[in-house]
């Protein structure tokens, strides 16, 4: 039965709900706060390309955010789907409340825009930044007709979960100097064995996401799967300018001497235009290039940093556990040396070092922050283990003047004053500033009245505003 779908004018689209409530979506502009339903609370944000018409089906994006920006995370996306025609949609999900409530609220969004929206059914996909991103490849996992997902920032949240008989289209978007990275590669290998079609999109940017060009190349994986797969009608021209473009990146990569992107991305081009065309001409260009000296040599040093990197990786995972447990503060010392460590190769002139430093600092910086949240979670707070973390955390994030305050205000809290009193010393000679925040920290009204307190304060800020008076 075909459906009938309402006019859509220049100015925006006018939809007649069940529930008698008139929405009115227009194109270009993210939507905000779209109601599931009067009796489902949850709700959406949404975006229709400037181009939006209701005479033919679109594919859609799923964007997830576990920290409320929906907003945000739709708007990275949006010359991406601008470009390659895509409608986009965040569901509002959380955190703070069990998956498979997140997990229904996300098949109500995909049932409520396929009901009042041309979407083509067979072309949903999801995508995520980081926690949203784990959550994003979890989707296709528990709901069907999912085709595919961009994971951006992070591996698959668990392989254990992949089912070979119910694939989907994995897409990962990831910098040589994430932590994620190594994790990223492992998994390709367990989504190839399991026939899964996926492409992982690199970069060696040292900031975390990349330029949006990537994005715009995700989708237009998706869209030429679609076409090999006879989804959606196959357009010769869109092929061979994709295909243009990508043959264009490889000879730049080559000739920069990136020669183990261009190996890799030449390995990416091959798995999705396989079904579009000849490619025996890429294949031998691939193989000449795995022959070339320099590659050879490239391949044996970046091999080398990940093992270095696997070894360092499980005693962190080890002394950062056993430190906790047994509330070791004597190891403070030992972690400040490997953090003097890390500085070293992420100081290096050596490009492999560079990356596995950067790789090192991020795991274990998310490593701590996994293990506080871990122990804010038990019922009974084990407040010296958190205290151990919070203190690792200056040592690891030095510029990081939350951790201080938290020390401050925990020390204060079990009238530990020569701690508290340690770290607002240090937090202030590291250029902490912020009088306000400092005064408004819980827990601290008997610290903020000593003399040492206050001396301190004058000291680094010029006044206190609470008098020091010698006896």
């Amino acid at each position: 039965m075909k459906k009938n779908y309402a006019l859509l004018f220049f100015v925006g689209l006018f939809i007649q709900s069940a529930f008698t409530q008139e929405i009115v979506l227009k194109k270009g502009k993210i939507i905000d706060s779209i109601a599931i339903n009067d009796t489902i609370p949850n709700s959406f944000s949404l975006y229709l390309p400037t181009n939006f018409t209701t005479a033919k089906k679109w594919p859609l994006l799923l964007m997830f955010d576990l920290e409320g920006k929906e907003k945000q995370s739709l708007s990275v996306f949006l010359s991406a789907a601008e470009k390659e025609g895509y409608i986009l949609a965040a569901p509002k999900i959380s955190d703070t409340v069990p998956l498979s409530n997140n997990m229904v609220r996300t098949s109500n969004v995909i049932n409520k825009l396929v009901g009042m929206l041309p979407i083509n059914k067979s072309r949903v996909y999801t995508a995520g930044f980081s926690s949203g991103a784990r959550f994003a490849n979890l989707v296709p996992v528990f709901l069907k007709d999912i085709a595919g997902t961009i994971s951006i920032g992070a591996s698959i949240a668990n392989s254990d979960l992949l089912n070979p008989k119910r694939s989907f289209h994995f897409i990962g978007i990831i910098g040589k100097n994430d932590f994620n990275y190594t994790q990223m590669l492992a998994v390709e290998k367990v989504l190839d064995r399991f026939k899964f079609p996926n492409q992982i999109l690199l970069h060696d940017e040292e900031k975390k996401w990349p330029d949006t060009a990537y994005f715009e190349k995700a989708l237009q994986l998706f869209t030429l799967s679609a076409m090999g797969k006879k989804i959606v009608a196959k357009d010769s021209i869109y092929i061979e300018q994709a295909y243009k473009e990508d043959l264009a990146k490889v000879n730049n990569l080559k000739s920069s001497r990136k020669l183990l992107f261009a190996e890799q991305f030449m390995g990416e081009m091959t798995s999705i235009y396989g079904a579009h065309k000849n490619l025996d001409s890429l294949r031998q260009v691939q193989k000449a290039l795995r022959k070339n000296r320099e590659f050879k040599s490239m391949k044996r040093a970046e091999n080398a940093t990940f093992f270095k990197e696997s070894i360092l990786k499980e005693d962190y995972q080890y002394y950062m556990e056993e430190d906790v447990l047994t509330h070791n503060f004597n190891n403070l010392g030992w972690w400040n040396y490997q953090k003097t460590e890390i500085n070293k190769f992420t100081a290096s002139s050596n490009v492999y070092e560079k990356q596995m430093g950067n790789r090192l600092l991020g795991f274990v910086n998310a490593l701590a922050e996994d293990n506080i949240d871990m122990v804010k979670s038990e019922k009974l707070i084990d407040e010296d283990a958190l205290a151990f973390l919070y203190m690792l955390k200056t040592i690891l994030e030095p510029q990081n003047f939350d951790y201080y305050m938290k020390i401050i205000s925990l020390s204060s809290k079990n009238e530990d004053f020569g701690t508290a009193l340690f770290y607002l010393e240090e937090a202030l000679k590291k250029g902490f500033k912020d009088k306000d925040k400092l005064y408004g920290l819980p827990d601290t009204a008997l610290f903020r009245i000593t003399p040492k307190f206050n001396e301190v304060v004058s000291k680094y800020l010029k006044d206190s505003r609470y008098e020091i008076i010698e006896e």
